[in-house]
């Protein structure tokens, strides 16, 4: 642990660090990457709409009933002509659905798979759940969705610029698709529960995206006044310098998550805990990497588009290719750009020693003025 701290001290005053930024296009592709195969499973596969969503009945078994889920699925398939998703839950009881049907369809079913399970029809408990509820709560979620976006640009823009703004906006689009793909592809079933956890990961997907931005902010103050740093050399220290703090604060919300996912929905088969624990691992995952690896760059990129920056940039590249032709002794980490001549040194990241006066105590062997 001590050996972590002190990593995270080094990475953080900027003594060592990775280039982020300089292999950003190698991050835009893996993430394009995951998009195409999260949308790709969305569009092969669907979602797995819930009865909420879909309207139709729940039978709910005695605990501890001697039939498999398999057998159940069958009993219920035929009983009702329709595909059945049976579950089974942490007491022994069975949770079967079946979507699409009336009241007077959920009786006769209800009756026939009394006498398949053999248990006394009195001891099934059943539900009907109507299509509408699902919508309303779908329609509700959409909205809240909507206007959380927009104040959150809005505040973006404002706290910050219109480029965090718009980089935090791609990253949180990119965490929910990532989301909702892995949802289709993996078959979880979406009930309200889904819809909550969607709604939640919003929130720490942004966390460590206004940490990292927030750095960056103070560390560019001035910045067109030196010529040390261009703006990508700065954001790269800011996603170093909170790099451990990321990392640390997205596993200590992965643990009980996962938990949850794991051993609450896998082991003991509590299925609300699969929808809500499922898009907060993937969310929380994903986000942590967007703020790192997709929001940063990204405003990088758009940064570096503007005139002032381009200026910078040029006086920099200048000053470092000078520097490298009179033999300079400053240490740089090595950073090149698609634009850059051939000629000019890597950009410099992280502290360098100042080299000492020539006059100071020349002659003098203590270096003590008179």
């Amino acid at each position: 642990m001590s050996k972590l701290g002190n990593l995270g001290a080094r990475l953080h005053r900027g003594e060592i660090g990775y280039d982020f930024v300089k292999n950003r296009k190698i991050w835009y592709g893996l993430s394009i990457l995951i998009t195409i195969v999260a949308i790709a499973g969305l569009a092969v596969r669907g979602l797995n709409m819930g009865i909420e969503f879909q309207g139709g009945a729940v039978f709910t078994t005695p605990k501890n009933i001697s039939v498999s889920v398999s057998q159940a699925e069958e009993y219920a398939e035929a009983a009702s002509g329709h595909d059945a998703i049976v579950q089974k839950l942490g007491d022994g009881s069975l949770r079967i659905q079946v979507a699409g049907i009336e009241t007077d369809q959920a009786n006769q079913i209800k009756g026939q798979l009394s006498e398949d399970l053999k248990v006394d029809s009195e001891q099934i408990n059943a539900e009907l759940v109507g299509p509408s509820w699902g919508e309303q709560i779908a329609n509700k979620a959409w909205q809240g969705l909507g206007i959380f976006m927009v104040l959150v640009v809005i505040y973006l823009a404002i706290a910050f610029e219109w480029r965090m703004a718009l980089a935090a906006f791609v990253a949180l689009i990119h965490d929910i698709t990532i989301t909702v793909g892995i949802y289709a592809l993996v078959g979880f079933e979406v009930t309200p529960g889904t819809v909550i956890g969607l709604l939640t990961i919003l929130g720490y997907s942004l966390y460590d995206t206004v940490v990292v931005f927030d750095s960056l902010k103070e560390q560019t103050k001035d910045l067109t006044k030196q010529t040390r740093w261009t703006y990508s050399d700065v954001a790269n220290r800011s996603i170093n310098s909170t790099l451990v703090r990321s990392i640390n604060t997205t596993v200590v919300a992965l643990l009980p998550v996962a938990g949850l996912l794991f051993i609450g929905g896998g082991v003991l088969g509590a299925g609300m805990l699969n929808d809500i624990s499922l898009s907060l691992f993937v969310g929380l995952a994903a986000g942590a990497y967007s703020s790192i690896f997709i929001a940063t760059p990204l405003v990088a990129d758009l940064k570096e588009r503007e005139p002032a920056m381009k200026a910078l940039k040029k006086r920099v590249l200048a000053k470092r290719a000078q520097s490298a032709a009179q033999g300079g002794t400053e240490v740089h980490d090595e950073e090149t750009y698609a634009d850059e001549p051939e000629d000019a040194a890597p950009a410099v990241v992280g502290p360098r020693n100042q080299p000492a006066s020539r006059s100071r105590g020349r002659g003098r062997p203590s270096g003590k003025r008179r």
